[in-house]
């Protein structure tokens, strides 16, 4: 058996396998904190995955450390009872839920909590919260911080009440812990200032709190290293790490980076020009100094480098973010030996929800909207075609294979379509473009598609051979778009020569109007010219760019919703 399969301890608590979700906003909760249909139906497509367990995005122990618009709410009982019934669904689909407390502090503003920000000192602090705002907090007193400390106890013990089987602490990423951690942002003192020990002491005094305040075990997340040159050194971070083992902590989640890192803050959410494993040596390095399981995470969405870092001692439980986001049966997937749908570290789902949208995913047009999906009619027992090997077209036709016969047909030597050339522009969404990362995609969507028995005609065209198509009950049309005056040809050309990276022109190719430009205005929709194609009594479907030039998340939304909610 694959050793991610296997199950394992965290203290008292033995979980089903070693795949664990981290926590990750996604602005389904309502307004004030409530659990909403939605919150339950996103983590529990992740439950019906396979993953071991669910750790609940960050929730606030006091309303003061609120950072973002309809954030989970613990820090009140009133949130109890939503928090009860997202447990006793999880548990009820066999996975264990922990709870991540998390608390803003200088990282937040009034607008969104309500209350002034309070920090380790009063130094500015950019916020990016749907707008790009700097604030100055309210340096803590010593009897603030007891205050914090204690509420990071009562917020426990309410996530004990509500049945969760762990309450991890973040003391990662900038946030309230981290900040005191962080040599630039704590400019104190006293005895919460100045050395590592005393840097460290709010954060292990959280930790002692909490663990005399539960018997359910502790998780700590930590960012070891937060690159840049007045932030924590790894050398203290790994320190750090010892220290919280040393002070109860059940595990350790090892994690890295701060949203002052350079170059940037998507350091710490590793986009797609990172390597795969990012902060895996730092899991490795700590796993030998402590005695108790370690958590890696950051880009593990591999299965077998993931397999691989248990099975040598690297870590003992691989935490999946924004690969259970793209695909949440990565877990149910391994254990049947099918492709996963890959991530394409785009950071979509965090740059989106940075902006104030709900949480969604470029390759995983359910991911936020799964209560849309709960009652999906897929088509059954049809012979379908498709036309084009491109994102949107394989992502339908992955979905609906199960149950009926397909055919993809691309007039290409090979499945990608817009993909094969996205990766060689200078940026994807807002991250630096990387072809590997849309090559590992595409090869996944087509393994899974040959797997589940879809035929692929290649080299193809069928406007020139339309009786290809008469055999077909339904026609779905995915052919993209095509650049207007005669460009597509020029374009292509100038991103295989790698025009596009050029010093000064990919300056400009990155500009939001000219990518606006090559997005829309410079291509038309296909679909028009390929309905023509189909005969009387077959259905047809016209899905992605075929509609309307655009993005790719569009696209394979539009693909998601053609697939599964089908007339």
């Amino acid at each position: 058996m694959n050793v991610l399969l296997t199950p394992a301890r965290i203290g008292s608590v033995e979980i089903r396998n070693r795949i664990i979700m981290p926590p990750m906003t996604t602005r389904l909760a309502d307004p004030e904190g409530h659990v909403t249909d939605d919150t339950i139906a996103y983590y529990m497509a992740r439950v019906r995955g396979g993953v071991g367990m669910i750790t609940v995005e960050m929730a606030s122990p006091e309303r003061a450390g609120r950072h973002r618009f309809r954030e989970l709410g613990i820090y009140d009982d009133r949130f109890l009872p939503g928090l009860t019934r997202l447990v006793d669904e999880i548990h009820r689909g066999g996975a264990k839920a922990s709870i991540q407390l998390g608390h803003g502090g200088g990282h937040t503003r009034f607008d969104i909590c309500g209350e002034t920000p309070v920090a380790p000192s009063a130094i500015p602090h950019p916020v990016f919260e749907v707008t790009n705002q700097t604030i100055v907090p309210r340096a803590m007193t010593v009897m603030d911080i007891r205050a914090t400390v204690n509420a990071f106890a009562a917020a426990a013990a309410r996530a004990q009440q509500a049945g969760f089987d762990c309450v991890e602490i973040h003391a990662a990423h900038g946030y309230l812990i981290s900040q005191f951690l962080t040599p630039f942002e704590n400019r104190r003192t006293d005895q919460y200032g100045g050395p590592l020990e005393n840097r460290a002491r709010m954060g292990l005094e959280v930790l002692r709190a909490v663990k005399a305040a539960v018997s359910i075990p502790v998780i700590y997340r930590l960012s070891v290293d937060d690159y840049f040159p007045e932030g924590l050194p790894y050398t203290d971070g790994k320190q750090v790490a010892v220290w919280a083992a040393e002070a109860g902590a059940d595990a350790l989640h090892i994690a890295a980076g701060h949203y002052r890192s350079l170059p940037s803050a998507a350091r710490m959410i590793p986009p797609m020009a990172e390597p795969d494993a990012t902060f895996l040596a730092y899991a490795a390095n700590i796993k030998r100094e402590v005695s108790i399981p370690v958590i890696a995470v950051g880009r593990l969405g591999d299965p077998e480098q993931a397999a691989e870092a248990v099975e040598r001692g690297k870590a003992d439980f691989i935490a999946l973010g924004r690969t259970l986001i793209a695909d949440p049966e990565w877990v149910e997937k391994l254990r049947r030996g099918e492709p996963a749908r890959r991530c394409l570290a785009c950071n979509t789902c965090v740059n989106g929800m940075r902006g104030g949208a709900q949480l969604h995913c470029v390759v995983n047009g359910a991911a936020g909207r799964e209560t849309r999906y709960l009652a999906a009619a897929a088509p059954t027992g049809e012979r379908i075609a498709v036309i084009g090997a491109g994102p949107a077209g394989l992502t339908y036709a992955s979905l609906v294979a199960d149950k009926n016969s397909v055919t993809v047909f691309e007039r290409e030597l090979k499945a990608g379509g817009s993909f094969r050339y996205t990766g060689k522009a200078p940026l994807f969404q807002e991250v630096v473009a990387m072809e590997s990362s849309f090559d590992r995609y595409v090869l996944a969507q087509v393994a899974a598609c040959t797997r589940k028995g879809v035929k692929f005609r290649l080299n193809i065209d069928v406007t020139r051979t339309p009786d290809e198509l008469a055999p077909f009950d339904r026609i779905v049309i995915a052919t993209g778009a095509r650049y207007r005056f005669g460009l597509g040809p020029l374009a292509v050309l100038m991103l295989d020569w790698g025009v596009g990276r050029w010093p000064g022109v990919a300056q400009i190719f990155s500009m939001p109007a000219v990518r606006d430009w090559f997005y829309y205005k410079a291509r038309g929709a296909t679909g028009d010219k390929f309905k023509r194609l189909a005969r009387p009594g077959q259905k047809v479907v016209v899905i992605g760019d075929a509609i309307q030039a655009g993005k790719s998340q569009p696209a394979i939304e539009s693909a998601f919703e053609a697939a599964l909610l089908a007339n």
